[in-house]
């Protein structure tokens, strides 16, 4: 059987597929001539962040699986492969630790002044520092998590480490679960309108395209800090530009964007109170060998039909 790697993944996950007999074959090249050439006869895709839409997937003839590098799956034609009955993979237990350690990191770069404070003591102004603008506490601070999966769930561990008073918006949760993991249910906008920190973990979809927008900002505190590790699309960049800009909230961590890469005359560029990473929250080198090493054990024991295989990882099971 075929698998085709679309995307740099760690080689853990690749000497997993050869020592099992599988054959990889790794595609560089993500135009869609040499996709469809490439994908036509393969049994299984581990796929990165590459877009397989119907207009690639329909000339894929022997597919059975696709599996994700993480856990995000907008950039594939879910409809389409529910229809063909194709199963789609996730890697729901790798990234959880890496994303909330990057959470984290923002709050503390941007409550810190960190590169401010770098920048005085490298150019000799030592004694400027107090000049610095406010720095502060993640001492009961409180802070809102919007979505309480797995990441929502590591992100609140250390937040608890942080002794920081911790909100939980999850409409899809029982408040007593939430409760149970010492956090609060809140709603939405009300969560909005106390925290003094918001991180996101919500997928992408028709209802969470621009969950945070102008109407969201408006009710944060003039102190607040967002930070956006799920999805682009979710927090609406130009009321983001526009609330930082003005000094409507503190700062923003985004490691996610509605295009990626972002444009090179981006807005958020000329900002001072934003912190940018490439969409790499999950890509530390423990976090990219486990997400190899999973997306690959998703096909292996897919395609032999293994009960090893791990339930909440396919997407699409009531389909298939």
């Amino acid at each position: 059987m075929k698998v085709a790697i679309l995307g740099t993944v760690h080689p853990k996950g690749l000497e997993f597929l050869r020592e099992n007999d599988l054959e990889v074959i790794e595609v560089k090249n993500f135009e869609n001539q040499i996709l469809k050439k490439e994908l036509k006869f393969v049994d299984a895709i581990l796929l990165r962040t590459s877009i397989l839409d119907k207009n690639i997937l329909q000339h894929c003839n022997n597919l059975k699986i696709i599996s994700r590098h993480g856990v995000g799956y907008d950039n594939v034609d879910l409809d389409y492969l529910n229809e063909r009955k194709i199963a789609l993979g996730i890697t729901s237990t790798s990234n959880a630790v890496s994303v909330s350690e990057h959470v984290m990191s923002f709050f503390m770069y941007l409550t810190k002044n960190l590169s401010l404070s770098d920048s005085y003591v490298k150019q000799g102004n030592f004694d400027k520092r107090s000049e610095l603008p406010d720095i502060f506490e993640l001492y009961k601070k409180k802070v809102l998590i919007m979505g309480f999966g797995r990441i929502g769930k590591e992100v609140a561990k250390r937040c608890l480490g942080f002794d920081m008073d911790i909100y939980v918006y999850d409409p899809f949760l029982d408040g007593e679960f939430i409760k149970e993991k010492n956090c609060v249910p809140i709603e939405k906008e009300d969560g909005l309108g106390i925290a003094d920190f918001v991180s996101i973990h919500l997928p992408l979809n028709k209802n969470t395209k621009n969950f945070i927008s102008q109407t969201e900002l408006k009710l944060m505190k003039k102190n607040s800090v967002l930070v956006n590790t799920s999805r682009g699309g979710i927090v609406n960049e130009n009321d983001l530009y526009q609330a930082l800009k003005s000094k409507k909230i503190r700062g923003a961590g985004i490691d996610v964007f509605i295009s990626e890469p972002p444009e090179s005359n981006h807005p958020f560029f000329q900002l001072d109170n934003i912190l940018l990473t490439p969409h790499n929250a999950a890509l530390t080198l423990e976090c990219r060998a486990r997400m190899s090493l999973e997306a690959s054990e998703n096909i292996f024991y897919f395609l032999k039909n293994m009960p090893e295989l791990n339930e909440k990882n396919l997407v699409n099971k009531k389909f298939l």
